[in-house]
């Protein structure tokens, strides 16, 4: 048995960003006055109007990303990231939109998990995964490569591959989630998903994306999907029109986590591994705030190392054991483990 420890390792500076008012607002000098440098979740937001030129201001009304607020709200149902405060100002019988960008962090400290590696299993080391989730007890793998993308169920005890389709060459492998006996499959940069019939593999349909330039990890909580991209955002998806219904930006107390890739859903959080860290964060879904990191980096000595070696990536969730499955591309070796809050 192996327990290794973890460590944070992200920063940025807390700011807030002043985009500047209309034309017509730079001529009467009215700005909003946010009173604060930085923001958290579930700090109080104190809002005023400037107003240099003593306009006789009858009515202000506040939005945050175009839901009302009060002056003084308390940011706590909300989503962290980039936000747009609005500010519409009636003075006279005229009216002035004002705009202002703000960044809102999480108010906690992520905790440090370690891990303890139960059970060590074989992983074909020409396998580079993208995707890897247990359905019904059996393990489904996808992976990436121009010309060697595939998808697979596999015996994860031995490795033996039950099952598998090869994409089109013009194709790059991403992430993988299944929901109601339909995989969901996305590729890298053509913007498409697949849909595949669970038993037979029989490809269903095809999705394309919208706002979300590129796919990369995909995990469903029984009734929504959440894809990455590579950035610090994760779009939420109607499993069955495949529209995007918005995103969350995973944020910590002092930052963004950009690279975000494969996803999995356990117990109630995502879990996303960071792409080229070796390491996954656990975020709340309903903020986008990681609560915990996991440095998985310390795995890469324990596998066969060759050329084509790359990044831990593929985390899967047995609910049954209550263990975690994590892999990586080209590895040679699946881990089964077990957290353990620090």
């Amino acid at each position: 048995m192996h327990v290794y420890k973890s460590t944070v390792l992200c920063a940025l500076a807390l700011l807030l960003i002043n985009c500047g008012n209309t034309n017509s607002a730079q001529l009467t000098g009215l700005a909003i006055d946010t009173k604060v440098k930085s923001i958290l979740l579930g700090d109080t937001l104190d809002l005023s109007i400037k107003n240099p030129k003593a306009l006789n201001i009858t009515k202000v009304t506040y939005q945050l990303n175009g839901q009302a607020i009060e002056k003084n709200a308390v940011l706590n149902n909300t989503t962290l990231g980039d936000k747009t405060l609005t500010a519409v100002v009636a003075y006279d019988d005229k009216t002035e939109t004002l705009t202002k960008s703000i960044k809102i962090y999480n108010n906690i400290i992520p905790s440090i998990y370690t891990y303890e590696i139960v059970n060590t299993y074989p992983h074909d080391i020409t396998s580079y995964t993208q995707g890897l989730e247990f359905y019904k007890g059996e393990l489904y793998e996808s992976t990436g490569q121009y010309k060697e993308s595939k998808l697979r169920r596999v015996n994860f005890e031995t490795g033996e591959v039950l099952k598998n389709i090869n994409l089109s060459d013009n194709f790059f492998g991403e992430g993988l989630t299944i929901l109601n006996d339909k995989i969901y499959q996305l590729t890298w940069k053509a913007r498409r998903g697949f849909v595949y019939d669970v038993n037979s593999f029989e490809k269903l349909s095809t999705f394309n994306y919208s706002k979300s330039k590129e796919g990369w990890g995909i995990c469903n909580d029984g009734q929504t999907l959440y894809k990455s991209d590579g950035t610090e955002k994760i779009w939420l998806l109607n499993p069955e029109n495949l529209t995007e219904k918005g995103h969350i930006q995973v944020y910590t107390e002092k930052g963004k986590i950009p690279s975000l890739n494969e996803l999995e859903w356990i117990d109630g959080k995502i879990f996303a591994n960071i792409y080229q860290r070796n390491g996954v964060v656990i975020i709340d879904p309903n903020t986008g705030g990681v609560e915990g990191v996991i440095d998985f980096k310390p795995l890469r000595k324990l596998v066969t190392q060759h050329d084509k070696l790359d990044v831990l990536n593929g985390i899967a969730y047995h609910p049954e054991r209550g263990t975690i499955f994590v892999t990586g591309k080209n590895w040679d070796r699946l881990f089964e483990v077990k957290l353990k809050k620090q």
